[in-house]
């Protein structure tokens, strides 16, 4: 039976900054399967995960000191919360793992602890009904396991509760600002070419000086549909995230284009990219959220996209047409 570490090394720990970075975030994953920590015994709890690395990991690392069984399911690199909803944290998956692993043979015990947020994906009753385990939904975040534990797997209010608090937005930054790294490249290479259409046709002084801002409103959309929404996600107004985003991209494009040396129309276009932008980035976040759904995800991007490209479209065309 593997034996896994509590305490990370630093192979853990540059595996876990480079999935932060977006780098082989779908490669950072464990066999499915049955591991155990500590000295466990056929009495000791059955903590049941998800194979994305940083889901066993954090699990693992919350039970330094402790034996336990850890059941790891195969929800193809997908952590639990979005495992559970995309269907790949499921009841079957749970059956198959119970009976593939043989944990009847393992332990006496009969229950599963499954971690609250994979309650979307799994139904208890029909786990019972295949396998003879129980199912008991353990805490929302794996450092109460032991608590939970020690009070005979009773979860009091807190444990209960998803937070998305300051640090917890922002931690989703680093890899949504990678992802983005090079489609902006490409689009910084565009604008550096629309900023040198003019009367003249093309002038490499107009790109360096007309284009610069263009990517300064590209860039600055970036960063405030990346950063500026997880930051202050619960102060903008509204419900879409796709609006509350817009706010942003459009103050940003608003100072940018007061800063900048350019006619009405440029200075237009400039606030319509940026809006657009940040945006459609600000979207990405929907998914990462307690605040919403995937009916209403689904709801809101078809209504924001036609807009955002719009605007996107429109904002282009303003600053080039700006030029002449």
């Amino acid at each position: 039976m593997p034996r896994v570490r509590t305490k990370p090394d630093l192979q853990d720990r540059l595996g876990a900054l480079m999935v932060r970075v977006g780098i082989r975030r779908m490669a950072h994953l464990v066999v499915p399967g049955l591991y155990c920590v500590g000295q466990p015994d056929p009495a000791s709890p059955v903590l049941v995960t998800a194979n994305y690395k940083l889901s066993f990991d954090a699990l693992r690392f919350a039970l330094h000191g402790a034996s336990a069984w850890i059941l790891v399911l195969d929800t193809r690199g997908v952590n639990v919360w979005c495992a559970a909803g995309k269907g790949t944290l499921s009841t079957a998956e749970v059956v198959r793992r119970v009976q593939s692993s043989r944990l009847a043979e393992v332990v006496s015990g009969r229950e599963l602890v499954l971690p609250q947020l994979a309650a979307t994906g799994v139904a208890g009753f029909k786990v019972r009904r295949a396998t003879g385990f129980s199912v008991a939904w353990g805490p929302v975040r794996a450092a109460d396991l032991p608590a939970f534990l020690a009070a005979d797997r009773q979860a009091d209010e807190p444990m209960r509760r998803v937070t998305f608090t300051l640090a917890e937005r922002l931690v989703l930054a680093p890899v949504e600002l990678a992802l983005a790294l090079k489609p902006l490249a490409a689009a910084l290479a565009v604008a550096f070419l629309l900023g040198g259409v003019g009367p003249g046709v093309f002038s490499l002084g107009a790109a360096a000086a007309r284009g610069t801002w263009l990517g300064l409103a590209l860039l600055g959309g970036v960063l405030l549909g990346c950063v500026g929404l997880p930051a202050l996600l619960p102060w903008l107004p509204g419900r879409l995230f796709s609006l509350k985003a817009g706010l942003l991209g459009l103050a940003g494009g608003a100072l940018l284009a007061l800063l900048a040396p350019a006619g009405g129309l440029e200075r237009l276009g400039l606030v319509l990219v940026a809006t657009a932008v940040a945006s459609w980035l600000g979207m990405n976040f929907t998914g990462c959220t307690p605040y919403t759904s995937p009916s209403g995800v689904e709801w809101e991007m078809r209504r924001a996209m036609p807009a955002q490209a719009l605007a996107l479209l429109a904002g282009v065309a303003a600053f080039v047409v700006g030029a002449f």
